[in-house]
This record gives structure tokens, sequence and C-alpha cells, in this order.
């Protein structure tokens, strides 16, 4: 059984978002041609869906974005992905003609969530767990924005449920930097988790 998880391609990481990424909306092709390829069972995809007062925000905190917040004990973001704004919905591009499940995250007010598992704290699952657990021979398959956050977290998480077979798409995903997505990647591949392109798929 094949899963594919698409991670927060969501307008405030793309172009003209409150936290933009670089390539945050010329990866949609290539994650638009992994969801329509018939190669998967089931398609997931992940919202950032926070109150206006979530801890992650700078402004929370009367903070710097982009810093190590001591209050928070993370570092602290621009306000993105308000539950019910523009800004948290799905990329219009993205086709979301087969997908199964939308995951919201980090809906707590006082804790993070980057992975499409659990909370960043590690106590409040997504609901994902029960859709994947019973599957057997399960390959895990991840890509979105972005590689140095979400999509890592999800990656290592996800390694609970398969034998080593989790796999992160690299050109369907988009980090913060260059240098942070290849730190990202680097970790990845360290943990056991296999880098693979589009190509390597369809």
């Amino acid at each position: 059984m094949k899963a594919l998880i698409i991670v927060d391609v969501q307008n405030d990481f793309c172009a003209g978002g409150s936290l933009a990424v670089n390539d945050g909306d010329s990866i949609i092709d290539n994650i638009n041609s992994l969801s329509l390829s018939g190669k998967f069972d089931y398609i997931v995809a992940t919202q950032d869906w926070h109150p206006l007062d979530h801890i992650s925000f700078a402004s929370t905190h009367g903070e710097k974005p982009f810093t190590k917040s001591k209050k928070a004990n993370q570092i602290v973001w621009p306000v993105h992905c308000v539950q019910e704004s523009y800004g948290a919905e799905l990329r219009s591009k993205l086709d979301q003609s087969n997908i199964n499940m939308i995951i919201r995250k980090g809906m707590k007010k006082d804790v993070d969530s980057y992975s499409a598992f659990y909370d960043n704290e590690g106590e409040t699952d997504t609901g994902l767990n029960d859709v994947l657990e019973p599957w057997n021979d399960l390959e895990i398959y991840i890509c979105g924005i972005a590689t140095d956050v979400c999509v890592e977290a999800t990656a290592l998480d996800a390694k609970q449920y398969t034998n080593g077979k989790v796999y992160v798409v690299t050109d369907a995903c988009a980090g913060t930097s260059v240098e942070s997505e290849i730190t990202a990647l680097n970790n990845i591949e360290k943990k056991g988790i296999n880098l693979i392109t589009t190509r390597d798929l369809i």
C-alpha cells in the first residue's frame, strides 16, 4: 500500500504569502503529477490551521519573527495560516481531486505542530495514525512545504509506520533556504529515509 502526504501547500507559504518560501509555487506541478499518477492508494494533504494568538507567532510574544523565543521555546514566525483565512487555504493550483483526507494541525494555541502525525510535544496525534496503522507493507511518500520544517518532521514520524519504506520526493518539496534545505535532506537521509524524485515514481 502506498500513501502520499502533501504537506502544507497553502497560500501563506507560496508567493505573496506572509511566510512564502522560494519555489513554493513551482513544485505544485510535480505534486499534481504525483497525485494524479494513479500510483497511490491513499492521499493526504495537511494544513497549518492556527488560532490568531498561536504560540508560533512572534506577535503573540512581542518578539521579532525568525528568532528563537525563550517564551515559546521555539523559532517564532510571522502570523500565518490563521484559521478560516485566505492564507490558510490550500493553493488553488493544487489539484485536490484525488485527496482522500485533509489534516489540520497546529490548532491548539499553546503548542505547535509541524508533523502530519503529532504535535511538537508528541502528545496529540492528528488522526492519520488510525488511517495508516492497519495497512500492511506500507510505503509513505512525502512532499510539500517546507522541506526543513514540516516535511522533515513528517518524514521522521512516518518511519514508525514502515520498515524503512519512507520516501521524500525532493523535487516536489520547497525549503525556507537552500542551506537549511540541504541540512534537512542530509538529516533525513542519515535517519534512513529515502530521497527520490518524481522521475523515479512516474
